[in-house]
């Protein structure tokens, strides 16, 4: 369905909003004279951001559905409706997956992907209700199509997000909604992620451990949060399915599939 998108006076929602991606994400909203509610669980970063931007924070935990649904619901009794929800809270530690255990499993899972899954539950028929235009923007991650070691679980549950976004994407657009999707596909960003534990709960025993990536002499181009905001905006504007961040990593994202590819069995003459 063919749709005008414009953020003057639109109202979009960010999880993770306090700190990197996400506060880049609501500057790039403000900047376009959008209303923004950023969620975050990090109370003293909510706090100082909120009041930086000029905008609401709602206190919120993406593995609590009922908390979700809370934001949303605060939302709509803020500004009557919306028209964004970026499902962007996110934890990175890394671990091999023979370090890994069944808590680390549950939590990496639980914040990157029941994260989403809360967001897009509570938040798709309040979008639906919108006669002009809404955005869902998922964010997965570069390193579902270019994998690395150590990131089993995260990998796992990025990969459900983009799978997620790709189906409700084709759903949405199957029955003429005015709702997009989006798969917010970052490769390296500066933000807090290399502090991911500091957010967790206590738990049993675990394997994993938290990693600057900036420091581990591999030549990556960071972008900043900004950059990435930007980015959101244009994908939105042009209900884009996937919006990655990083031209250069096209080659390992080729090379992948060509060895996907490469696996599948000759084609039989009939």
């Amino acid at each position: 369905m063919s749709r005008t998108v414009e953020f003057a006076g639109s109202v979009a929602v960010v999880t993770g909003g306090a700190s990197g991606i996400g506060k880049g994400i609501a500057e790039a909203f403000l900047a376009e004279g959008a209303n923004v509610i950023i969620a975050d669980i990090d109370d003293a970063a909510l706090a100082a951001t909120a009041a930086e931007l000029g905008v609401l924070g709602v206190r919120t935990d993406v593995t609590d559905a009922d908390s979700v649904q809370a934001l949303a619901d605060r939302a709509v009794s803020e500004y009557g409706r919306v028209h964004v929800v970026c499902n962007n809270a996110g934890v990175g530690p890394l671990a091999p997956v023979d370090k890994l255990t069944l808590a680390d499993w549950r939590w990496m899972l639980e914040v990157n992907l029941y994260g989403v899954v809360h967001g897009v539950h509570a938040f798709l028929p309040v979008l639906e209700r919108n006669p002009d235009w809404g955005q869902i923007v998922n964010t997965s991650s570069m390193s579902v199509i270019a994998p690395p070691a150590n990131l089993a679980a995260y990998v796992a549950a990025k990969a459900g997000v983009l799978g997620l976004t790709e189906v409700l994407a084709q759903e949405l657009a199957l029955r003429g909604s005015v709702v997009g999707a989006t798969a917010l596909i970052p490769g390296p960003v500066r933000t807090n992620i290399m502090n991911s534990l500091r957010t967790r709960p206590a738990a049993d025993a675990s394997g994993l451990h938290d990693v600057d990536i900036a420091g581990n002499g591999k030549n990556f181009r960071f972008l900043q949060p900004a950059d990435v905001g930007r980015i959101v905006l244009e994908a939105i504007r042009g209900n884009k399915l996937y919006a990655p961040t990083h031209a250069e990593w096209l080659a390992q994202v080729s090379e992948r599939h060509a060895r996907i590819q490469a696996g599948f069995p000759a084609l039989q003459d009939a």
